[in-house]
C-alpha cells in the first residue's frame, strides 16, 4: 500500500482490524502509518495534545505477539484510537487541558479506554478540548493552544470533543474516544463530517473523578462518554466494545447491544426546527436528505411540530447545571486560565442557582420530561433532527459577547435535552453545504442504541461517506503536542 495514497491509517477500523486479525499486516504497521500521518497533518489542525508513540508500538507488539501465538487478538486489533483529555489513560497526565492540572498523571485506564485496549486497539494520544470542558464550545485549553476544523480553520470544529473530531476527520486515528453532556460528541462530528454516538446513561462504564471525590449529581447522571468513527460500521465495532457492566462504575448495566427487532416500518419523527425558534436553510436541507435517504430505505417517515417539552427541558438543564457549577465555581475558575471563565461566567449570569427546594423540584423534573419523551418514543421509535441548527461557526463565539453565546446555547437545543432526557442519539453525516460538512442526529428509546445505528447507516449509504480529508493550511503554526512513551 502506498502510504501517501491509500496507507492503512485511510482504511475504516473495521478493515484495518479484520487485516490484523487475518494476518494480512502486523499491528505495528497500522500504528507506523498512523504516526507518519499524525506527523504530516498534525500541525496544521493541533488535534493531539500528546503523541502515545512509543506505548503505542509497545501495544502493537503485544498485539502481534498474540496473533503469532494463535490468540484471539480482539475485535479492535490494531485500530489506533484518541482519547480526549478529559479521559484518564494510565501512566500520563489527565490535564483536561489546565496548566494547574498537568502533572496530573493517571493511575489507570479510565473503562472505556480498559475496554477498548482489551479488545485489541491502540491508545495513540490524547486530543484537545476546550479547558476543563468549561471554556467554551471550541476547543481551545490553557495549555494547548486550539484545534482548527481541517474543514475551514475559520470555523470551529466544535466541541468539547473537538480534538476527537478533527483527528479521526484526518486519520490520525481510526475512532475517538470523547463525552457528551449536551452535544460534545455530536457536534465535532457534525462540523467534522465524521459520526458520533452518545449512549444512554448506564450503556458504558466510565470514571469522570478529578480526584478522590465523584461529581454531584447532574454531572454522574448527564456526562456520558461515547466514540468518533468515520463510517457507522466503525461506530458501531465501539458500541459493542465498550457496551456492558464493570465493577468500576456502578451505573453501567448489562443490557444487550442488540434489542428485539421493531414492527415494521419503523416510524421516524422528523423535528428540522425544534422548539421553533429557527433553522438555517441548509441545516434544515441536510435534515430533508436523511429524511428522503430513510424513507428510500423503507422506513415511515412523518414530519411533526416538535420533540416533548422542549423549552422546559433546555431551562431544567441549564438551571440544574449551573447550580451545581456555582458550588464549586470559586475552586474552578482559577483553573480556567485569562478568558477560559467567559462561557460559564455567561451561563450563570443568565441562570440563576437555584435554592434546594427547586433543586429538588428539578430532580423530579428530569423525571417527568423522560416519562414524555418514553410515551413519544413509544410511537416514534426514532427521531431524526439537527445536531445544531446553524452551519459551523466561528471559533470562540459562544465566548465573545451576549448574542454569540445565545447564538449557540440554542443551535444545540436538541443536544441539550436529549441529554437531560438520558437518550441515545446517532450523529451522522449528510453531505457538504459548500465546502462545509453537515449532518442530522438520530436519536432513540433508551438502551437501543441499535436502532439509531441501523437508521444512521441507512443514511450513509445513501449520502456517504466524507472523511478522511486533507486539512486545509493553517493561517498560524503554533502546536502545543507534548511527546512522551
Amino acid at each position: 500500500m502506498d502510504e501517501a495514497t491509500d496507507g492503512w491509517w485511510a482504511q475504516p477500523a473495521e478493515r484495518q482490524a479484520a487485516a490484523v486479525r487475518d494476518g494480512e499486516v502486523p499491528a505495528a504497521e497500522i500504528v507506523e502509518s498512523h504516526l507518519a500521518r499524525i506527523a504530516r497533518t498534525g500541525p496544521a489542525v493541533n488535534a493531539i495534545t500528546r503523541l502515545l508513540a512509543e506505548s503505542a508500538r509497545r501495544d502493537a507488539a503485544e498485539v502481534d505477539r498474540r496473533c503469532a501465538r494463535g490468540g484471539d487478538p480482539g475485535p479492535l486489533a490494531g485500530v489506533c484510537f484518541t482519547v480526549k483529555e478529559s479521559i484518564a489513560v494510565g501512566g500520563v497526565p489527565t490535564t483536561h487541558g489546565a496548566v494547574r492540572l498537568r502533572n496530573l498523571v493517571a493511575e489507570r485506564d479510565a473503562p472505556p479506554v480498559a475496554r477498548l485496549r482489551a479488545a485489541g486497539a491502540i491508545p495513540i494520544g490524547h486530543s484537545n478540548m476546550p479547558t476543563l470542558t468549561l471554556a467554551g464550545m471550541h476547543p481551545r485549553s490553557e495549555l494547548f493552544g486550539e484545534t482548527l476544523n481541517p474543514w475551514d480553520p475559520a470555523r470551529t470544529p466544535g466541541g468539547s470533543s473537538g480534538g476527537d473530531g478533527a483527528a479521526v476527520a484526518c486519520g490520525m486515528a481510526g475512532l475517538g474516544l470523547g463525552n457528551d453532556a449536551g452535544g460534545s460528541v455530536r457536534v465535532p462530528a457534525s462540523f467534522c463530517g465524521v459520526a458520533g454516538l452518545k449512549p444512554t446513561q448506564g450503556r458504558f462504564a466510565a470514571d469522570h473523578r478529578m480526584g478522590p471525590d465523584d461529581p454531584p449529581p447532574g454531572a454522574q447522571q448527564i456526562v456520558v462518554d461515547g466514540p468518533l468513527a468515520r463510517t457507522v460500521a466503525d461506530l458501531r465495532l465501539a458500541f459493542e466494545v465498550l457496551a456492558g457492566a464493570d465493577v468500576s462504575d456502578p451505573r453501567a448495566v448489562p443490557v444487550p447491544v442488540r434489542g428485539e427487532p421493531l414492527d415494521g416500518p419503523v416510524r421516524v419523527a422528523v423535528v428540522a426546527d425544534p422548539g421553533g425558534l429557527g433553522v438555517h436553510p441548509e441545516v434544515r436541507r441536510a435534515v430533508g436528505r436523511a429524511e428522503a435517504a430513510l424513507a428510500d430505505a423503507g422506513y415511515a417517515v412523518e414530519r411533526v411540530e416538535d420533540v416533548p417539552r422542549l423549552a422546559e427541558t433546555v431551562e431544567a438543564y441549564g438551571s440544574w447545571l449551573m447550580t451545581e457549577f456555582a458550588q464549586s465555581w470559586a475552586a474552578v475558575a482559577p483553573l480556567l486560565g485569562e478568558g477560559g471563565r467567559r462561557y460559564i461566567e455567561m451561563s450563570m449570569g443568565r441562570t440563576a442557582p437555584a435554592g434546594l427546594e427547586e433543586y429538588m423540584r428539578l430532580v423530579g423534573l428530569r423525571l417527568s420530561i423522560r416519562r414524555s419523551w418514553a410515551y413519544f418514543l413509544d410511537r416514534y421509535p426514532l427521531v431524526l433532527g439537527p445536531v445544531f441548527t446553524e452551519p459551523p461557526v466561528e471559533p470562540g463565539l459562544e465566548s465573545r459577547d451576549e448574542a454569540g453565546h445565545q447564538l449557540v446555547t440554542s443551535a444545540m437545543r436538541l443536544c441539550t435535552a436529549t441529554s437531560f432526557a438520558g437518550l441515545p442519539a446517532v450523529a451522522v453525516p449528510t453531505g457538504l453545504a459548500g465546502e462545509l460538512p453537515t449532518g442530522v442526529q438520530v436519536i432513540g428509546r433508551p438502551y437501543r442504541e441499535d436502532t439509531c445505528l441501523d437508521a444512521a447507516a441507512a443514511v450513509e449509504a445513501r449520502l456517504g461517506v466524507l472523511t478522511p480529508l486533507d486539512p486545509r493550511p493553517r493561517r498560524s503554526s503554533s502546536s502545543g503536542a507534548e511527546a512522551t512513551s
